[in-house]
């Protein structure tokens, strides 16, 4: 609601005019001390909803998710010191997945800045800090620049590559009474079209004389809303796809020519061999998604990427082309069909072949979990958002048997840390209000943000939690027996998630049985209230084959020399 009272224009007020300038609809984060001038400002102003997690992780990690699933900005409001360090590890996610987020975090009074006096929440370094958890971190100087700071944080963190920006504002400066400035940047760039970007004919002439060509996709694709020239590149020529974890989702992934997120696997990487060129498009090359860097990779290589720093980094590439993966791709095709390029038949079967085995082959290792896996992609809409916590289950199947049809509904822990699945739900499930979302996540790693449970209650979202409760943490179990044949430290004590869920009015229930969640599904997506199917491990039964995490995991942590 809007105030009506007559108020001085201060600081706090031009924060909130560039967020609504920018298009921001909501904010996420806890109220504090050193940041409500800003909220009040939010309040009066009327336009922005607020959500208030229950902790500063689980914040960002909402902010996380409402970016992903929407394409659009993030934001986020966190208290200084204590609170600012709980939202770092969130924001280093929001950096491994390049995320567009901006972080407003209070600040000591700027009299007391450095002096190390005691003042309620200093940290010693605040801005260093938050500078190593996000792609770039800034304070407030001067109380008059507030809209050029704040408009240039919110550029920084969605020009790519994007990613999270923290901006620090001490709080005597919140309330500080400025002059209300009418500031608006004016675009000098030209206007691109794929008849103004320019494509080497070199880079052409590879593309049309390769005869086994592989495209490779990453997020990169997904935050340049490039999906459907990256689907026609590849028919044009009869590439396999393969994507990256982040890059899921950049083509249906039950098109014929889409191998997934397989990379990894023996069969692929013995295609690969084979591979004459290798077109990567907005991929960062993970270490835990290339075996270290061991998955082989064409000579011939054309590398698409936004960021320039990215050509090289892990694999060489023969051609950089740096820029808006959409123009290129775009501009690309054009090229190519002028060239009347087409797919090789018998190239494309050998692509549908090899996408069967890899499915084949894991399907094998899931035993009861197999129908878990087809009851959840038989009845979910093709839309559904999927947000995967870091746990067996979704690792195993989640990330690459469960099929993804549209951009920005897969969504995933890129830096690898547990417990961010929760909040992250919650964040997708605001910005899409109208798409079902269901986190997959584990026992050991939900307990991290269990509070966030509330928070989704709150708001009476319908996202779906399917907890798997095998009472520890369940990869590093396997890895551990791998690498020494004992465990320790895995075995946790589990609440009852049910009677947990249902006090905080969670419709909730525990299953034994691949009909019983099946059944239980069905019913909760006709629901549309906040739902939880806690899948007890051990009444379903062992996996045919364990899981001992990415390759070679155990074999790293075996004594050895270096």
């Amino acid at each position: 609601m809007k105030n009506e009272e007559v108020m001085e224009f201060t600081t706090a007020d031009a924060v909130v005019k560039e967020l609504k300038r920018a298009g921001v609809e909501v904010a996420f984060g806890i109220v504090s001390i050193h940041n409500m001038p800003i909220y009040d400002a939010i309040l009066r102003e009327g336009s922005i909803k607020l959500i208030c997690s229950r902790g500063e992780s689980g914040a960002v990690n909402m902010a996380d998710g409402y970016a992903r699933a929407t394409g659009k900005l993030g934001v986020v409001i966190t208290s200084t010191g204590t609170g600012a360090g709980n939202a770092a590890g969130s924001l280093v996610e929001a950096w491994a997945a390049g995320v567009p987020l901006l972080h407003l975090t209070g600040e000591v009074a700027s009299s007391y800045l450095g002096t190390g006096r005691g003042y309620i929440h200093e940290c010693k370094d605040q801005l260093s800090m938050m500078n190593g958890a996000c792609k770039h971190a800034v304070r407030l100087m001067k109380p008059e620049q507030t809209a050029s700071v704040v408009s240039n944080a919110i550029q920084q963190a969605l020009t790519a590559p994007s990613g999270p920006v923290s901006l620090e504002i001490p709080i005597d400066y919140q309330s500080a009474i400025i002059e209300d400035v009418s500031l608006e940047r004016i675009q000098m760039t030209a206007s691109y079209s794929q008849s103004t970007i320019l494509i080497p004919e070199q880079i052409v002439a590879k593309i049309v004389a390769a005869r086994r060509p592989v495209i490779w996709a990453g997020g990169g694709v997904i935050s340049s809303n490039a999906s459907q020239e990256l689907q026609k590149l590849a028919e044009v020529i009869g590439a396999a796809v393969i994507t990256s974890q982040s890059g899921k989702g950049s083509i249906p992934e039950d098109h014929e020519q889409c191998i997934g997120h397989f990379a990894a696997y023996e069969s692929t990487k013995d295609f690969l061999k084979k591979a004459d060129l290798l077109i990567s498009v907005g991929v960062r090359f993970r270490g835990n998604e290339t075996s270290n860097w061991k998955v082989p990779v064409p000579e011939e290589h054309i590398s698409i990427d936004a960021d320039m720093k990215a050509i090289n980094r892990n694999y060489n590439a023969t051609y950089g082309l740096v820029g808006d993966a959409k123009e290129i791709v775009e501009a690309l095709v054009q090229k190519l069909k002028e060239k009347s390029v087409s797919a090789i038949p018998s190239y494309v079967e050998e692509v549908r072949s090899l996408r069967d085995e890899v499915r084949t082959q894991l399907r094998e290792t899931l035993g009861p979990f197999e129908q878990l896996l087809d009851g959840m992609r038989e009845i979910l809409p093709r839309d559904t958002i999927l947000v995967r916590d870091v746990t067996v289950q979704a690792n195993v199947w989640g990330s690459r048997l469960f099929e993804i049809y549209e951009p920005r509904t897969s969504i995933h822990a890129s830096g690898g840390g547990i417990g961010q699945g929760l909040p992250t739900a919650i964040g997708a499930q605001i910005g899409c209000p109208d798409q079902p979302v269901v986190l997959m996540a584990g026992d050991g790693g939900f307990m991290v943000n269990v509070g966030e449970l509330a928070t989704a209650a709150e708001e009476n979202l319908p996202i779906i939690i399917v907890l798997f409760d095998d009472s520890g943490y369940g990869v590093l179990r396997n890895i551990q027996d791998a690498a020494y044949g004992r465990q320790v430290a895995v075995d946790l004590l589990s609440p009852d998630f049910v009677k947990l869920a249902e006090s905080i009015l969670f419709d909730a229930v525990r299953i034994g049985s691949g009909d019983e969640f099946v059944s239980e599904l069905k019913k909760a997506k006709e629901k549309r209230k906040p739902s939880m199917i806690v899948v007890d491990m051990e009444a379903i039964g062992p996996m045919a084959k364990p899981f001992g995490g990415p390759p070679g995991a155990a074999e790293a942590f075996k004594p050895k020399k270096l």
